[in-house]
């Protein structure tokens, strides 16, 4: 019989596809059942922080935590505004197409910009009690952030990062922001943990994020909501965050104090590269 080259020829033995669906689906019940093995709820996930990445904008910051959050942030400084009265802060919040685990909506979907506005507003909030606009009369200030990996406390890192970004472009201001994020597990008897995972936040009772200025011990912002329990269970809450927010702040001002440092040596280099070609 004569054979059809212009067909590819299929595997010799098939299966049906049900039976990976299976096998992914027990996949994902084991990875969600390792991220909610018990751990110390007063713990911090590793946190890593750089400042002064993107030469495209006057100030930029890259924070990442240990639950596999990724967030990169760009910021500008005062340009000139139309509008009269002290200066204004514009945020922007994005989700990589990547950003998030398994099926993603279209994107553009109306659910998705809704999402990305409320993130946009939360992190205006954090920030603007941190930064001097007066110092910035009929201007406006820019910060961008990019969350590149999703895995639990977003928005606490966006904060962070943006702030972060804000500092680095020499941007005025009274304190750095440092966000921390808070979850209560379903069950009666749980306590609130720090930093909660993807999966953690995705069956959390309640939620909580928190930004604040440790220098002044000054609380910019408080966002959440769920079933946290009686108000005296709240305010542990708020103790507790509070707590892990002084935790991180070594952490970014030494990165901010790095950037600073690779830029003076980078300044430092340029001007000795200058002089010697005009004395040459």
């Amino acid at each position: 019989m004569p054979l059809d080259h212009r067909r590819l020829r299929g595997p010799e033995e098939s299966q049906p596809p049900a039976l990976w669906a299976a096998t992914a689906a027990e996949d994902e019940e084991d990875e969600e059942g390792a991220g909610a093995a018990p751990r110390d709820p007063c713990a911090l996930r590793p946190l890593f922080a750089r400042a002064g990445l993107l030469s495209q904008a006057q100030g930029s910051a890259y924070v990442e935590l240990g639950s596999g959050t990724k967030v990169l942030c760009a910021a500008w400084g005062p340009r000139e505004s139309a509008e009269p009265g002290p200066g204004r802060l514009l945020c922007e919040f994005r989700r990589a197409p990547f950003a998030g685990r398994g099926a993603r909506g279209r994107p553009g979907a109306a659910a998705e910009r809704e999402a990305e506005r409320e993130a946009a507003a939360a992190l205006r909030e954090a920030l603007e009690p941190a930064v001097r606009l007066g110092r910035y009369p009929r201007a406006r200030l820019a910060v961008s952030a990019l969350l590149l990996q999703d895995g639990g406390s977003a928005l606490a890192a966006a904060v962070s990062a943006a702030a972060l970004a804000l500092a680095d472009a020499g941007v005025e201001m009274y304190d750095l922001a440092v966000g921390c994020a808070l979850s209560r597990p379903p069950a009666p008897a749980a306590s609130w943990m720090l930093q909660p995972a993807e999966p953690e936040e995705r069956r959390a009772a309640a939620r909580l994020t928190l930004a604040l200025l440790p220098a002044l011990n000054q609380v910019s912002a408080v966002l959440g909501g769920g079933r946290g329990g009686p108000p005296e269970d709240w305010a542990q809450a708020l103790r507790l965050g509070l707590d892990g927010c002084h935790r991180q702040y070594p952490v970014l001002r030494q990165s901010l104090l790095r950037a600073a440092q690779r830029r003076d040596a980078a300044a430092a280099a340029t001007a000795a590269a200058t002089a010697a070609a005009t004395s040459a």
